[in-house]
């Protein structure tokens, strides 16, 4: 077996949590530490430029494979890549299937393992790709949930609304709870005023994001970035929030400073985003289940609606295919239809 080279500098991504495979949690070795997953990691990196997020699911389905393949004692590195056949391969896939995975899930492993073992055939370490040939489960068709425009501006009117009624009602308000209020309606507004990602949203730092010309830079995925345009509203929110930010940080008016933050002057975590919106969601009697990737979803569709060509849309999205954005006009036919089938006397 052809042995990897040295290089002087090694990527380490923080392996997720255990996965479960035929029904219980199974040790995972430091996986990292095989020389070949290293080198994988290492060309994931700094030749197709990906996260660290990304990364760290490449890694993940590599380890459930390897839990697999190398069952029990055997499961340490470093392993004989050569030995998983076709049928190890097909078996992994239809592990999944048998145990209800969502055919999406199924097929990013698939695509997962094709991309590790095609950069082992590249360096020649396997002569055949076990997985290539091979044919994810078919994807159903679910189109993408939005709010409405109606939903829209209850969400992000929420913060600001109760932020009013503390005040009116003569309650004392602390200048942290103020920010917290006036950054979570920033949040909302630029979220759905560019379409950004809420890991996107919150990896900004203030140097790119252009109150002046209402612009913000955007760091996507495989570290591409893009302009994102900034509504009327979302500046007036984000001058706001910067406004009590500076008072109670004065450093948060530094470029490399976020442009949102915790309680305590850090980064605010997506994690944390998400928790505060489901806050916002009860106040404004909104469902539970809206998440802010729905607003992302909002706004590629109310942009269709209002006769956005699909091009932009899409550069808009950060989509590299232009096919990942057409299912936004499926969204608008099926709106369209629904309104046919109500307004139409022979619908």
């Amino acid at each position: 077996m052809k042995r990897p080279s040295k290089r002087t500098h090694t990527h380490r991504v923080v392996l997720p949590p255990p996965v479960q495979i035929g029904g219980a949690a199974e040790a995972r070795p430091a996986l990292q530490s095989d020389p070949w997953v290293e080198q994988f990691v290492r060309h994931l990196t700094s030749e197709r430029n990906a996260s660290e997020h990304t990364v760290a699911g490449y890694l993940q389905d590599l380890a459930q494979f390897v839990a697999l393949a190398w069952p029990g004692p055997q499961s340490r590195p470093p392993y004989d890549w050569r030995r998983p056949d076709r049928f190890t391969a097909r078996g992994f896939l239809v592990k999944f299937s048998k145990d209800g995975a969502a055919p999406a899930t199924t097929r990013r492993k698939l695509s997962s393992l094709r991309a590790f073992y095609k950069f082992l055939e590249r360096e020649e370490v396997i002569e055949r790709n076990p997985f290539g040939g091979l044919r994810g489960p078919r994807l159903s068709k679910h189109l993408p949930q939005i709010l409405s425009v109606t939903q829209v501006q209850a969400l992000l009117e929420a913060p600001i609304k109760s932020l009013a009624d503390r005040e009116q009602g003569g309650a004392t308000v602390e200048p942290h709870a103020v920010y917290a209020a006036l950054r979570d309606a920033a949040i909302f507004e630029l979220l759905y005023s560019t379409g950004a990602r809420i890991s996107e949203a919150a990896g900004l730092t203030r140097r790119q994001v252009d109150l002046i010309s209402g612009v913000a830079r955007v760091r996507g995925k495989g570290k591409k970035e893009r302009l994102c345009a900034l509504g009327r509203p979302a500046l007036h929110a984000l001058e706001k929030a910067f406004a009590v930010a500076e008072l109670l940080w004065p450093e948060s008016a530094k470029d490399a400073s976020p442009i949102f933050l915790n309680l305590h002057g850090g980064r605010l975590t997506p994690r944390s985003m998400e928790r505060t919106m489901k806050v916002w969601l009860a106040a404004a009697g909104l469902p539970a289940e809206i998440t802010p990737h729905k607003l992302r979803h909002s706004f590629a569709t109310h942009l269709l609606d209002a006769g956005a060509d699909l091009r932009s849309v899409q550069e808009l999205l950060g989509h590299a295919s232009l096919t990942t954005t057409q299912i936004y006009t499926q969204v608008t036919v099926e709106r369209l239809k629904e309104i046919y089938r109500h307004a139409h006397p022979r619908a």
